[in-house]
């Protein structure tokens, strides 16, 4: 059996004790923390990863208290790594698992290769099983993620969204999602992030800065003109 072969035996492996899961959807969030930003997140706008077990922990206490039952945490991140990126995601990867998050690594076969099917797939067996108390999906995808939710949140499992509002209007709009704007998670980043809400906005107006230089649309019609 490869190391692969292992690795996925692991990963769907059978739980028995009932379970508080969350999933991260690393490429999707950090999409949206760049947009955010407009730029690529720095150390100082990365997520801190204990501070959000720290929070999934208290989610799971809160669900055994209203069980009357011991649930645990369970988290899983959920990534893709390009060709040639190992080098430079190892240590992120290693430092998930060193906080207790597993983790599901995806190679980047294509442009459209994400790992949302497998974040399903993993929430589908943990129900299966029958071990499944709450969910927390972290991720702005709602049209991957919604229809699943609300059919569990029918069924009286707790299902959780944390994001970012700004890109979660499908999660802020259901009567039947929870939604924590990630930067609500106490201690989930080490300086706040500069966001402007157009819904309030200060009186004296804010500057919204371009996502890139205006210049880039020169490469883009240069682009065009070779095809």
């Amino acid at each position: 059996m490869s190391a692969t072969q292992n690795y996925s035996a692991s990963y769907t492996a059978a739980e028995t004790h009932p379970t508080a899961l969350l999933v991260w959807d690393a490429p999707n969030l950090d999409m949206g923390l760049g947009a955010i930003l407009g730029s690529r997140p720095t150390s100082a706008h990365r997520p801190r990863f204990d501070a959000v077990g720290k929070w999934l922990i208290d989610e799971a206490e809160r669900v055994s208290n209203k069980l009357g039952t011991d649930v645990l945490p369970e988290a899983t991140v959920f990534t893709n790594v390009s060709v040639g990126a190992a080098e430079t995601v190892r240590p992120w990867v290693e430092a998930l698992r060193n906080v207790g998050f597993a983790v599901f690594a995806k190679p980047k076969v294509e442009e459209d290769t994400d790992v949302d099917p497998d974040m399903l797939a993993h929430i589908q067996r943990r129900y299966d099983e029958g071990v499944l108390r709450s969910v927390v999906v972290a991720s702005a995808d709602g049209q991957n993620f919604q229809e699943l939710l609300e059919k569990l949140a029918d069924e009286g499992i707790p299902v959780t969204v944390i994001g970012f509002h700004e890109h979660a209007a499908w999660a802020l709009a259901s009567d039947a999602i929870k939604f924590v704007d990630l930067e609500e998670i106490k201690g989930v980043f080490r300086e706040p992030l500069p966001r402007v809400d157009l819904d309030r906005l200060p009186e004296g107006g804010a500057w919204l800065q371009p996502f890139r230089p205006l210049t880039s649309l020169l490469k883009d019609r240069n682009s065009k003109d070779h095809d």
